[in-house]
């Protein structure tokens, strides 16, 4: 995030429209994958160079273009040249932290969503940018992405429709794909938060805080990359678009529901863990009183002895227990008689 930042910072300054890649760099290569299919037939391969792809612009067919890395500034600014993609939004596919929005161009729209995984219970957020023209879908991200499989998995097996609609619905199956995975992701974390439920309950410690406190910065995390998502699907469902058929609205309306959903659900699950804070809180609260309530009690019953024994410490000459034979054990038979009786009372009150 450091190094992120300081690249923006080095960006600052430079004219409107100027690449610079600022993320992490997450792939060796840029890659370029060509998917092209209509109802009939399917091509699949691997563009050497991204002018490569320029033909895809305005075919009969369905041609989604992925680029898996965007390190290689010079492999973006040469496919936005083939497509008529504005600087100024390639300026945004590069810099990878973007919010979820919508761009509506002449020709193309261009969307930025963000693709969430779990990796040992850290929440890893990637950008990926949408430019959508009537008959060609260009995809640009950080690194591979599996998320996309299913997708792909469907295209080469003709199944359901995909094969048969246009570009918009290519576009709808891979967000309502992400908008899937925030719900795997969401279902991970509430079993981690179950689990920190039953460690609170049996013996929480300073750890279990700690994993609290993460959660936490994991579920604000995602909830800034998943809310503004709510308002680009709301603006393609509210204005009409020429790139979006009618007959996609239905689905786009379905992913839009499926957001509202997870919203719900991270707010949901902020408010338990809110609550898991003032358990663990509580928790430690109680043991604490506990344990200066047994100190107190301790303390109270040596009191009356040690003002026992403290007297019998004075060096004073003229006591008279001083030179009584049984007067050691008389103090010993006084000092057991006062705990004795200071305990039972203190179990009669259940404060023991």
């Amino acid at each position: 995030m450091l190094k992120d930042v300081k690249k923006a910072t080095e960006k600052a300054g430079l004219s409107p429209g100027s690449l610079v890649f600022v993320g992490e760099r997450k792939t060796e290569r840029t890659r370029l994958r060509v998917i092209d299919y209509n109802e009939r037939e399917l091509w699949e391969e691997e563009a050497k160079r991204p002018e490569d792809c320029a033909r895809f612009k305005d075919s009969a067919t369905v041609s989604w273009i992925d680029v898996e890395g965007l390190e290689d500034i010079a492999v973006v600014e040469a496919l936005g040249g083939a497509f008529g993609i504005h600087p100024l939004v390639l300026e945004d596919i590069l810099h990878v932290h973007q919010r979820p929005k919508l761009e509506i161009h002449d020709n193309y729209l261009f969307l930025v969503i963000k693709v969430l995984e779990l990796e040992d219970h850290a929440v890893i957020v990637e950008q990926v940018s949408f430019v959508l023209g009537e008959r060609f879908l260009l995809t640009f991200q950080e690194g591979p992405t599996p998320v996309f499989d299913a997708v792909l998995a469907r295209i080469r097996t003709d199944r359901g429709r995909i094969r048969r609609m246009r570009a918009d619905y290519l576009a709808y199956a891979l967000m309502d794909a992400v908008v899937d995975r925030y719900l795997v992701v969401l279902e991970r974390l509430s079993d981690v938060m179950e689990h920190l439920e039953d460690e609170l309950l049996e013996r929480p410690t300073q750890a279990t805080a700690e994993r609290l406190h993460e959660l936490t910065k994991q579920l604000i995390f995602m909830r800034r990359a998943i809310w503004p998502l709510r308002d680009v699907l709301n603006a393609l469902l509210r204005d009409e678009h020429p790139l979006i058929e009618k007959s996609t609205l239905p689905f786009l309306r379905d992913v839009y529901d499926h957001t509202i959903r997870v919203v719900e659900t991270v707010d949901t699950l902020r408010e338990l863990l809110s609550g898991l804070f003032n358990h663990y809180h509580s928790t430690i609260s109680n043991r604490l009183n506990e344990t200066m309530k047994v100190l107190t009690l301790i303390a109270t019953i040596f009191i009356p002895l040690t003002f026992i024994v403290g007297i019998y410490g004075m060096n004073f000459k003229h006591m008279p227990e001083l030179e009584w034979h049984w007067g050691y054990y008389g103090v010993w038979a006084v000092i057991l008689a006062v705990a004795g009786v200071m305990v039972v009372y203190f179990r009669r009150r259940q404060w023991l």
